[in-house]
Protein backbone atom coordinates (compact mmCIF):
# COMPACT_ATOMS: atom_id res chain seq x y z
CA UNK A 1 0.00 0.00 0.00
CA UNK A 2 2.78 2.38 1.02
CA UNK A 3 4.58 1.92 -2.60
CA UNK A 4 1.35 2.44 -4.08
CA UNK A 5 0.83 5.57 -2.36
CA UNK A 6 4.22 6.63 -3.36
CA UNK A 7 3.65 5.76 -6.62
CA UNK A 8 0.66 7.93 -6.96
CA UNK A 9 2.78 10.59 -5.35
CA UNK A 10 5.60 10.77 -7.36
CA UNK A 11 3.09 10.89 -11.11
CA UNK A 12 0.96 13.70 -9.11
CA UNK A 13 4.60 15.47 -8.70
CA UNK A 14 5.61 14.66 -12.42
CA UNK A 15 2.23 16.09 -14.03
CA UNK A 16 2.45 19.08 -11.87
CA UNK A 17 5.88 20.25 -12.62
CA UNK A 18 4.52 19.63 -16.85
CA UNK A 19 1.64 21.45 -15.89
CA UNK A 20 3.23 25.13 -14.85
CA UNK A 21 4.76 25.37 -18.44
CA UNK A 22 7.60 22.68 -18.68
CA UNK A 23 6.16 21.34 -22.10
CA UNK A 24 9.52 21.64 -23.85
CA UNK A 25 8.45 24.81 -25.18
CA UNK A 26 5.23 23.41 -26.43
CA UNK A 27 3.10 25.27 -24.14
CA UNK A 28 1.06 23.88 -21.15
CA UNK A 29 0.83 19.97 -21.80
CA UNK A 30 -2.26 17.49 -21.74
CA UNK A 31 -1.54 15.32 -19.03
CA UNK A 32 -2.46 11.67 -19.55
CA UNK A 33 -1.07 9.77 -16.53
CA UNK A 34 -2.04 5.74 -15.30
CA UNK A 35 -1.60 2.57 -16.64
CA UNK A 36 1.81 1.05 -17.58
CA UNK A 37 -0.13 -1.35 -20.16
CA UNK A 38 -1.36 1.78 -22.06
CA UNK A 39 1.76 4.04 -21.28
CA UNK A 40 3.69 3.00 -24.47
CA UNK A 41 1.34 2.85 -26.87
CA UNK A 42 -0.53 6.53 -25.83
CA UNK A 43 3.35 7.82 -25.92
CA UNK A 44 3.39 6.25 -29.53
CA UNK A 45 0.18 8.54 -30.04
CA UNK A 46 1.04 11.58 -28.47
CA UNK A 47 4.10 11.59 -30.86
CA UNK A 48 2.09 11.27 -33.99
CA UNK A 49 -0.51 13.37 -32.44
CA UNK A 50 2.15 16.27 -31.97
CA UNK A 51 3.50 15.49 -35.62
CA UNK A 52 0.03 16.28 -37.25
CA UNK A 53 -1.27 19.09 -34.46
CA UNK A 54 1.66 21.90 -34.45
CA UNK A 55 1.60 23.23 -30.85
CA UNK A 56 -0.09 20.75 -28.94
CA UNK A 57 2.25 18.64 -26.76
CA UNK A 58 0.80 15.67 -24.20
CA UNK A 59 3.25 14.44 -21.45
CA UNK A 60 2.34 10.69 -20.84
CA UNK A 61 3.08 9.41 -17.45
CA UNK A 62 2.18 5.75 -16.18
CA UNK A 63 2.18 4.85 -12.22
CA UNK A 64 -0.67 2.40 -13.03
CA UNK A 65 -4.40 2.45 -13.50
CA UNK A 66 -5.33 3.34 -10.44
CA UNK A 67 -3.15 6.19 -9.88
CA UNK A 68 -4.44 7.41 -13.60
CA UNK A 69 -7.98 7.09 -12.07
CA UNK A 70 -7.16 9.31 -8.77
CA UNK A 71 -5.26 11.76 -11.48
CA UNK A 72 -8.10 12.01 -13.69
CA UNK A 73 -10.87 12.48 -10.31
CA UNK A 74 -8.74 15.33 -8.02
CA UNK A 75 -8.62 17.43 -11.87
CA UNK A 76 -4.45 16.68 -11.95
CA UNK A 77 -4.62 14.61 -15.29
CA UNK A 78 -6.34 15.63 -18.41
CA UNK A 79 -6.93 11.91 -18.82
CA UNK A 80 -6.76 8.45 -16.91
CA UNK A 81 -5.64 5.43 -18.56
CA UNK A 82 -6.74 2.38 -17.30
CA UNK A 83 -6.14 -1.64 -18.54
CA UNK A 84 -9.37 -2.80 -16.89
CA UNK A 85 -12.88 -2.41 -16.64
CA UNK A 86 -13.86 0.29 -13.86
CA UNK A 87 -15.26 -0.86 -10.99
CA UNK A 88 -18.81 -0.36 -9.48
CA UNK A 89 -17.20 2.13 -7.25
CA UNK A 90 -15.25 3.89 -8.98
CA UNK A 91 -17.64 4.80 -11.52
CA UNK A 92 -18.65 7.85 -9.03
CA UNK A 93 -14.58 9.47 -8.20
CA UNK A 94 -14.18 10.51 -4.58
CA UNK A 95 -13.55 13.58 -3.26
CA UNK A 96 -13.07 15.39 0.00
CA UNK A 97 -15.28 18.73 -1.69
CA UNK A 98 -18.36 19.81 -0.44
CA UNK A 99 -19.61 20.31 -4.40
CA UNK A 100 -20.36 16.75 -6.13
CA UNK A 101 -17.76 16.03 -9.12
CA UNK A 102 -19.19 14.84 -12.13
CA UNK A 103 -18.27 11.35 -12.44
CA UNK A 104 -16.18 9.59 -15.17
CA UNK A 105 -16.10 9.06 -18.71
CA UNK A 106 -14.46 6.36 -20.24
CA UNK A 107 -13.75 5.74 -23.55
CA UNK A 108 -12.36 2.20 -25.17
CA UNK A 109 -9.57 3.01 -26.94
CA UNK A 110 -8.65 -0.55 -27.88
CA UNK A 111 -8.83 -4.40 -26.48
CA UNK A 112 -5.71 -6.22 -25.79
CA UNK A 113 -4.87 -9.63 -24.55
CA UNK A 114 -3.60 -11.07 -21.13
CA UNK A 115 -0.49 -12.90 -21.81
CA UNK A 116 0.50 -15.38 -19.98
CA UNK A 117 4.44 -15.67 -20.70
CA UNK A 118 7.58 -18.16 -18.89
CA UNK A 119 10.96 -18.54 -20.24
CA UNK A 120 11.70 -19.29 -24.17
CA UNK A 121 13.37 -22.65 -22.72
CA UNK A 122 10.44 -23.78 -20.74
CA UNK A 123 8.65 -26.82 -23.44
CA UNK A 124 5.59 -25.46 -22.03
CA UNK A 125 3.24 -24.59 -24.98
CA UNK A 126 -0.48 -24.82 -23.39
CA UNK A 127 -1.98 -24.03 -19.87
CA UNK A 128 -5.27 -23.96 -18.79
CA UNK A 129 -7.09 -21.38 -16.49
CA UNK A 130 -7.19 -24.03 -13.85
CA UNK A 131 -3.60 -24.76 -13.45
CA UNK A 132 -2.75 -20.99 -14.45
CA UNK A 133 -4.21 -20.47 -11.01
CA UNK A 134 -3.12 -23.04 -9.09
CA UNK A 135 0.80 -21.99 -10.28
CA UNK A 136 -0.22 -18.31 -9.19
CA UNK A 137 -2.07 -19.39 -6.01
CA UNK A 138 1.06 -21.59 -4.43
CA UNK A 139 -1.28 -24.89 -5.02
CA UNK A 140 1.08 -25.93 -7.86
CA UNK A 141 4.77 -25.76 -7.35
CA UNK A 142 6.94 -27.83 -9.45
CA UNK A 143 7.21 -27.38 -13.38
CA UNK A 144 6.56 -31.16 -13.44
CA UNK A 145 3.15 -31.11 -11.87
CA UNK A 146 1.58 -29.26 -14.99
CA UNK A 147 3.54 -31.24 -17.87
CA UNK A 148 6.97 -29.87 -17.10
CA UNK A 149 10.13 -32.56 -18.19
CA UNK A 150 12.44 -34.22 -15.23
CA UNK A 151 15.16 -32.00 -15.85
CA UNK A 152 17.79 -29.68 -13.71
CA UNK A 153 15.45 -26.66 -13.89
CA UNK A 154 12.04 -28.26 -13.63
CA UNK A 155 12.26 -27.21 -9.75
CA UNK A 156 10.24 -24.41 -7.74
CA UNK A 157 8.04 -22.40 -9.98
CA UNK A 158 8.22 -19.00 -9.68
CA UNK A 159 5.48 -16.96 -10.86
CA UNK A 160 6.20 -12.84 -11.27
CA UNK A 161 2.97 -10.35 -10.26
CA UNK A 162 1.70 -7.05 -10.86
CA UNK A 163 1.59 -5.10 -7.66
CA UNK A 164 -1.71 -3.83 -5.94
CA UNK A 165 -3.15 -1.21 -7.93
CA UNK A 166 -2.03 -2.38 -11.71
CA UNK A 167 -4.65 -2.88 -13.80
CA UNK A 168 -3.31 -6.25 -15.47
CA UNK A 169 -2.88 -7.24 -11.65
CA UNK A 170 -6.23 -6.61 -11.22
CA UNK A 171 -7.76 -8.46 -15.00
CA UNK A 172 -5.42 -11.34 -14.23
CA UNK A 173 -7.03 -11.85 -10.84
CA UNK A 174 -10.69 -11.19 -12.02
CA UNK A 175 -10.52 -13.81 -15.26
CA UNK A 176 -7.96 -16.46 -13.65
CA UNK A 177 -7.62 -16.32 -10.09
CA UNK A 178 -11.58 -15.91 -8.92
CA UNK A 179 -11.84 -15.47 -5.49
CA UNK A 180 -8.25 -17.41 -4.60
CA UNK A 181 -5.41 -14.61 -3.68
CA UNK A 182 -2.32 -14.97 -5.84
CA UNK A 183 0.55 -16.91 -3.24
CA UNK A 184 2.25 -14.53 -1.21
CA UNK A 185 5.54 -16.00 -2.28
CA UNK A 186 5.21 -14.40 -5.90
CA UNK A 187 7.57 -11.70 -6.79
CA UNK A 188 5.93 -8.55 -7.20
CA UNK A 189 6.99 -6.10 -10.13
CA UNK A 190 5.78 -2.30 -11.03
CA UNK A 191 5.75 -2.67 -14.58
CA UNK A 192 5.22 -5.11 -17.76
CA UNK A 193 8.86 -4.43 -18.76
CA UNK A 194 10.18 -5.89 -15.42
CA UNK A 195 7.85 -8.90 -15.61
CA UNK A 196 9.27 -9.63 -18.82
CA UNK A 197 13.24 -9.38 -17.92
CA UNK A 198 12.61 -11.26 -14.82
CA UNK A 199 11.12 -14.05 -16.98
CA UNK A 200 13.30 -13.91 -20.08
CA UNK A 201 16.42 -14.58 -17.13
CA UNK A 202 15.09 -17.26 -14.88
CA UNK A 203 13.29 -20.65 -16.58
CA UNK A 204 11.43 -21.66 -13.05
CA UNK A 205 9.45 -18.26 -13.68
CA UNK A 206 6.46 -17.64 -14.95
CA UNK A 207 4.49 -13.85 -15.46
CA UNK A 208 1.41 -12.31 -17.09
CA UNK A 209 1.83 -8.96 -19.45
CA UNK A 210 0.08 -7.12 -21.85
CA UNK A 211 0.20 -9.40 -25.02
CA UNK A 212 0.56 -5.94 -27.21
CA UNK A 213 4.40 -6.02 -25.43
CA UNK A 214 5.49 -9.65 -25.34
CA UNK A 215 8.06 -9.53 -28.25
CA UNK A 216 10.37 -12.03 -28.38
CA UNK A 217 12.50 -12.55 -25.20
CA UNK A 218 9.91 -14.96 -23.54
CA UNK A 219 7.69 -16.98 -24.88
CA UNK A 220 3.65 -16.24 -24.41
CA UNK A 221 1.83 -19.83 -23.72
CA UNK A 222 -1.54 -20.86 -25.23
CA UNK A 223 -3.80 -20.63 -22.63
CA UNK A 224 -6.93 -23.63 -22.84
CA UNK A 225 -5.43 -24.71 -26.33
CA UNK A 226 -5.77 -21.17 -28.09
CA UNK A 227 -2.76 -19.49 -29.15
CA UNK A 228 -2.23 -15.49 -27.66
CA UNK A 229 -1.85 -14.17 -30.91
CA UNK A 230 -4.03 -10.66 -32.30
CA UNK A 231 -6.08 -12.71 -34.78
CA UNK A 232 -7.69 -14.75 -32.02
CA UNK A 233 -7.87 -11.81 -29.43
CA UNK A 234 -9.59 -10.10 -32.11
CA UNK A 235 -12.46 -13.07 -32.85
CA UNK A 236 -13.02 -13.76 -29.08
CA UNK A 237 -11.45 -17.13 -29.05
CA UNK A 238 -8.36 -16.45 -27.02
CA UNK A 239 -10.36 -16.10 -23.53
CA UNK A 240 -7.81 -13.21 -21.87
CA UNK A 241 -9.17 -10.06 -23.28
CA UNK A 242 -9.31 -6.76 -21.36
CA UNK A 243 -9.95 -3.09 -22.36
CA UNK A 244 -8.16 -0.61 -22.65
CA UNK A 245 -9.66 3.01 -21.76
CA UNK A 246 -8.96 6.57 -21.47
CA UNK A 247 -11.00 7.90 -18.59
CA UNK A 248 -12.03 11.46 -17.70
CA UNK A 249 -13.51 13.39 -14.91
CA UNK A 250 -16.82 14.34 -16.98
CA UNK A 251 -17.09 15.73 -20.26
CA UNK A 252 -13.93 15.74 -21.59
CA UNK A 253 -12.44 19.41 -22.33
CA UNK A 254 -11.90 20.20 -25.83
CA UNK A 255 -8.24 19.73 -25.82
CA UNK A 256 -8.47 16.09 -24.40
CA UNK A 257 -11.05 15.11 -27.11
CA UNK A 258 -8.71 16.28 -29.93
CA UNK A 259 -6.46 13.68 -28.75
CA UNK A 260 -8.84 10.99 -27.75
CA UNK A 261 -10.73 11.87 -31.27
CA UNK A 262 -7.03 11.21 -33.10
CA UNK A 263 -6.22 7.88 -31.23
CA UNK A 264 -9.86 6.19 -32.50
CA UNK A 265 -9.85 7.73 -36.07
CA UNK A 266 -8.67 5.35 -38.85
CA UNK A 267 -4.80 6.50 -38.28
CA UNK A 268 -4.91 6.01 -34.81
CA UNK A 269 -6.47 2.36 -34.55
CA UNK A 270 -4.29 1.45 -37.69
CA UNK A 271 -1.19 1.75 -35.15
CA UNK A 272 -2.84 0.01 -32.45
CA UNK A 273 -3.67 -2.59 -34.27
CA UNK A 274 -0.07 -2.90 -36.20
CA UNK A 275 1.44 -3.19 -32.47
CA UNK A 276 -0.80 -5.99 -31.99
CA UNK A 277 -4.08 -4.41 -30.01
CA UNK A 278 -7.37 -5.23 -31.35
CA UNK A 279 -9.25 -2.00 -32.27
CA UNK A 280 -11.73 -0.64 -30.29
CA UNK A 281 -14.41 -1.60 -32.15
Amino acid sequence: MVKWLLAIAVVILAVVFVSFGFGGGKGPALNVVGSTSVQPFAEMLAQAFEESHPGQYVDVQGGGSTAGLQASANGIADIGMCSRALKPDETQPATARAVPVPGFETVVIARDGLAVIVHPSNPIANLTREQIRRLFSGAVTNWREVGGPPIHWAGTVRPITREEGSGTREAFVKMIMGGERISRKALTQESNGAVKELVRSDPCAIGYMSLGLVGTEVKAVSVDGVPPTSENAATGRYPLIRPFLFVTRGKASPRAQAFIDFVLSPQGQQMLQKEGLVGAK
